[in-house]
């Protein structure tokens, strides 16, 4: 199987292949964890990490292992790596673990992982491989915090409220209270909000995916047209 582009890898992972906005995987620990930004990056970090390492272990190791019991072994890699991120999160950063919870463990059972293990790691190369995990895990976690955001924006006035206690003391300077004295929108605080926007942010997606399939259609036709006139002369 031939390896695609690093830049068909990454615009894949950021954007048209997006784990959350094109294949919809991944919606359970989305909708429960981005109340705030900081809870989405959180999860997405520690998702970003699993899906790198998984990518890199199962491609080197795809010529041992038998059609057979190919999935039974991605899923104990997968198993290990989040187990490993579970621990680290517990003892270094507690405050996000509690806030993380059970969504955590539940890594493993991410379709997003599993899928890009079984579709692409376990067919290529290491570094395509590991720059493949960087991509949908980067693209995965830019759609947690743009929701987080949104959700908190609307549903509190904050951007990344309290990241310094979840992220450490470096976050505080990304901490901000947009409006000191906003009541809050409780609808966008709750699930219902998750879906809203949601539900907003993929519509935004399809439309700005017409309009550059729009552009590109008439940049075609423009090239197609000078050609023409040249061929004439």
């Amino acid at each position: 199987m031939s390896s695609p582009s690093y830049k068909e890898i990454w615009a894949e992972g950021l954007w048209h292949n997006n784990v959350v906005m094109s294949q919809m995987l991944a919606l359970c620990p989305l909708l429960a964890v981005t109340t705030t930004a900081s809870n989405g990056l959180g999860m997405g970090l520690a998702s970003l990490v699993v899906m790198v390492i998984s990518n890199m272990l199962v491609s080197m190791i795809r010529g041992l292992i038998t059609p057979q019991v190919r999935i039974p072994v991605f899923i104990v890699l997968i198993a290990a790596m989040v187990t490993m991120v579970d621990m680290f999160l517990n003892a270094w950063m507690h405050e996000l673990y509690k806030v993380l919870g059970l969504f955590i463990p539940l890594i493993v059972t991410n379709c997003a992982i599993l899928g890009r293990v079984e579709s692409f790691a376990s067919k290529q190369r290491v570094l395509p491989s590991m720059l493949d995990g960087l991509a949908m895990g980067v693209g995965f976690t830019w759609v947690l915090v743009m929701l987080g955001a949104l959700r908190e924006f609307f549903g509190a006035g904050t951007l990344f409220a309290d990241a310094s206690l979840l992220l450490g003391n470096w976050a505080s300077v990304i901490e901000m209270t947009v409006f000191p004295d906003y009541g809050g929108t409780l609808l966008l605080i709750l699930p219902p909000g998750a879906f809203i926007c949601l539900g907003l942010m993929l519509a935004g997606k399809r439309v700005i995916d017409r309009v550059l399939e729009q552009r590109r259609a008439a940049s075609a036709t423009e090239d197609n047209n000078e050609a023409s006139l040249e061929g004439a002369v």
